[in-house]
């Protein structure tokens, strides 16, 4: 299990409010359970619910055309299925159509405004569209809510959000509540050994490091994060062994760029 890997100083951590967002004065945010998760009452909203389950299917798969258009039949069936909505605004958001995702994402919010999981991807469009306050508030609402069943993905979420600010120790709780609601969430260790890295606290981030690459495949990033640790520890036998994965895994990347030209950080 992760939490044998975790820092003995991270029990000791408790969560901070979060900054505080715009004023919610006349939004309404009550807690609901998720509308894909209700009862299905009517055949048009039956067919509607498969459509969406469909191009969420197709969305994971990169067929963003095809998502959108089973996005569409969906709410051509059941135009009050706030599902289809949501699945419209995260396709126009990857292809960063931002004025039609935020269009989208806003009318699912209309139909469902205390669904958790609309709560979570239009938090994360706002945070990733330069809205971060605005994103944290409706993350914050959906962490909050007891029927959301996936709380690690809003919490992680708040964590980026939180960097993108710049606020290392803002961010730094919410990932490890995110590890302790899913100690596989590889963001979030990810991030933690990133922020364990920049506080200087490198054993710490050693200790991340190792627990990521025991959970999963290295990727360019985990591995420049290590080597650059080890070098920090003066362990070189450790870099040694990562640099030698970074090249052979990753020679094109711009990772591996950095390490030829010493760029350490």
């Amino acid at each position: 299990m992760l939490k044998s890997f975790l820092p003995a100083f991270v029990a000791s951590l408790v969560l901070a409010g979060c900054a505080s967002g715009p004023n919610l004065s006349g939004i309404d945010t009550r807690l609901e359970r998720p509308v894909s998760e209700m009862p299905v009452q009517t055949d048009a909203r039956r067919k509607a619910k498969v459509h969406v389950e469909l191009g969420q299917a197709y969305f994971q798969a990169g067929r963003f055309g095809v998502a959108l258009d089973e996005a569409r039949a969906a709410a051509g069936y059941d135009s009050g299925y706030a599902p289809a909505y949501q699945l419209m605004g995260q396709v126009h958001m990857y292809l960063e159509e931002n004025p039609v995702a935020e269009a989208s994402f806003e009318h699912a919010r209309r139909l469902a405004p205390g669904d958790p999981e609309i709560m979570n991807s239009y938090g994360w469009f706002l945070c990733s569209t330069g809205k971060e306050r605005a994103g944290l508030a409706l993350l914050t609402t959906a962490v909050r809510n007891p029927y959301y069943q996936t709380p690690a993905r809003a919490l992680t979420n708040i964590g980026l959000c939180h960097l993108r600010l710049k606020d290392d120790a803002a961010a730094e709780p919410y990932f490890i509540r995110a590890l302790e609601a899913d100690d596989t969430n590889l963001p979030a260790i990810y991030h933690l050994a990133s922020i364990t890295y920049r506080r200087g606290a490198y054993e710490a981030a050693r200790r991340y490091v190792a627990a990521l690459h025991k959970l999963g495949e290295p990727t360019a990033e985990s591995l420049w994060l290590g080597i650059r640790i080890e070098r920090r520890l003066g362990d070189r036998a450790a870099e040694a062994t990562l640099v030698q994965q970074l090249r052979r895994r990753f020679p094109a990347s711009p990772e591996f760029q950095a390490f030829q030209q010493g760029q350490y950080q």
